[in-house]
Parts: C-alpha cells; sequence; structure tokens
C-alpha cells in the first residue's frame, strides 16, 4: 500500500513538473522571443521561420513536426522513448498556442537585451524542470537520437549539430543582433539548464589524510552526524600505509567538518571536492536504523 502511494506521488510530481516546465517554456517563446525575432533551435526555431516565410501558425507547425519526429522516433528507437516523450511533444505546441492568445504577452518589455537575459534564464529552469524527472522536450531531441543510433555520433554532438543547423539557417536571414542575442539565450539557458539538474543534490566530498585518521572517523560520525568510509592509501614520500577518511556533507556542514579535522590535526592533507549527486543510503534511500549514524556513509 505504501509502495502504491509513493508511485502515485511521484507520477502527479512527475506530470506537474512536465506540465510546469512546458507551460513556463511556451510563456518565455511567446513573451521574449518573438517579439524580438531572436533567433534559437528546436523545432519552435523551424516554425519561427516557417511562421515568417508562409501564412502558417507557428504552434500548429511545432506540433506537426513534434509528432512526425514523436512517430519517427517511436518506430526506429522504440516504445520506451515514445512513452516518455509523448506528453511533452503534444502538450508544448498545446501551450503554446494557449499563451499566444493571452492579451499583451508579446510587450512585456521592449528591450531586447533584457528579453534575451530572462529568455534565456526562463529557458534553461523550464527545460531543467522537465528533464529532472526522466522527461523530454521532444522535437529535435528525437532526431539527434535517430542520428546517434545511425552514425554512432556521440549525443551531445548531435545535440549541438541540430541546433546550429537551425540555428544556422535562421542567422542566414537575420540581423547581427537576433544572432548574438541568440547566442546569450544559449549561453544562459545551458547554465541554468545544468544548475536546475542538479539543484539540491550537489554535496561536498571530503578526503582526509591524517596519522590521527582513527579520532577523525570518530568525530565526523558521532559529533557531525556524517557518513564516513575507509581507504586504504600508502603515503608518497615514506611510504607509509594507513587509512584515509572519506566523507560527504551537505555544504552547510563544510566549516564545521574542516574545523573539526584541523582541532584533531593541525597537518591534515585535505581536499575539498564538489560533487554534483549523490545517491544510496542516507541520500536517495533512508538511513538503515541499526546502523550508527554515518556507517553506510550517509547524511541527513
Amino acid at each position: 500500500m505504501k509502495t502504491t502511494a509513493k508511485k502515485w506521488r511521484s507520477l502527479a510530481w512527475t506530470g506537474l513538473a512536465v506540465v510546469a516546465g512546458n507551460g513556463l517554456l511556451a510563456f518565455t517563446v511567446e513573451a521574449f522571443i518573438i517579439p524580438h525575432n531572436i533567433i534559437m533551435g528546436g523545432t519552435t526555431g523551424i516554425g519561427i521561420v516557417l511562421s515568417r516565410l508562409f501564412p502558417v501558425d507557428m504552434a500548429a507547425a511545432v506540433l506537426c513536426m513534434n509528432a512526425g519526429l514523436l512517430v519517427l522516433g517511436g518506430l526506429i528507437l522504440g516504445r520506451k522513448l515514445f512513452t516518455t516523450t509523448v506528453a511533452s511533444s503534444l502538450l508544448y505546441p498545446v501551450l503554446l498556442g494557449v499563451v499566444q492568445r493571452i492579451p499583451g504577452i508579446g510587450s512585456v518589455t521592449d528591450n531586447a537585451l533584457l528579453a534575451a537575459l530572462f529568455a534565456g534564464v526562463l529557458m534553461g529552469v523550464s527545460l531543467g524542470v522537465v528533464m529532472r524527472v526522466g522527461s523530454s522536450t521532444g522535437g529535435m531531441d528525437i532526431a539527434s537520437l535517430i542520428l546517434h543510433k545511425w552514425t554512432h555520433i556521440p549525443v551531445s554532438i548531435c545535440v549541438y549539430a541540430m541546433d546550429i543547423l537551425v540555428i544556422g539557417g535562421q542567422a542566414l536571414s537575420a540581423a547581427p543582433e537576433p544572432i548574438l542575442y541568440g547566442l546569450v539565450v544559449l549561453v544562459l539557458e545551458s547554465m541554468l539548464l545544468d544548475k536546475v539538474m542538479i539543484l539540491g543534490q550537489a554535496q561536498i566530498q571530503i578526503m582526509v589524510i591524517s596519522q590521527r585518521y582513527e579520532a577523525i572517523r570518530e568525530r565526523l560520525l558521532t559529533q557531525l552526524q556524517a557518513g564516513v568510509t575507509m581507504l586504504q592509501v600508502e603515503t608518497g614520500h615514506l611510504g607509509i600505509a594507513q587509512k584515509g577518511v572519506l566523507c560527504v556533507i551537505p555544504h552547510r556542514k563544510l566549516y564545521h567538518a574542516t574545523e573539526l579535522i584541523q582541532s584533531e590535526d593541525p597537518t591534515a592533507f585535505i581536499t575539498i571536492t564538489e560533487v554534483k549527486e549523490v545517491r544510496g543510503r542516507g541520500f536517495t534511500l533512508e538511513r538503515s536504523i541499526t546502523a550508527r549514524p554515518g556507517d553506510s556513509g550517509g547524511q541527513d
């Protein structure tokens, strides 16, 4: 029963994230991208070009392209891709058509640079929200996956190639400023997408080399309630075999951890690294109630 409730909560959260992310993306395109003729990639960029060249509705053009790519991806890449991307592939064009009808949507700002800055940030957030729950916005992402399957070129390169192709096509008929604004959008989008994807998951990893390793281990476990892993190491200069202390903690505990270690051994060798994501007991799984605090490597 508990597993079923958890499954439904997860499904509801995924659905909410997909709707919210696509809604924000549709708003961003209509409020900032289209009014200032800023170039962008994906099927949206192609739809913008088609709507300028031919008497077609941009949302309808994006819907047709997404649906076509979705079917093609399902045939070539399998049913799993079809089921994981169908929501966004069809939902985004529909929301785009709804947002288009909001009065004054295209007059949020008259400043093109401000529009590019907001567009980059909001697009990064919206795409990050969708991808964080394991979904996709579909569109040219599917084309990139198909190209990868046929050519075995890395997916990241295929994605960049598709974006360059679409943006390059728009750049042929665009003025220099919209091209520069488009680059601003792409840079900000990439930065914010990465930040949203790891939001709340990044942790600090501390590695300690000290002859006082047992005392440091005990204090990290009991005073900091931190997970600890002991590693077999050998000093490089003298070749002395001893143990190293590996500890993963939240950012807020970094100061207390370093103070604790240096109070025990002022000469301890400490390396501090930020890790993007941590999984396992104490992080994505609950602590073991039978273990000592931190014995499983987990944190609160």
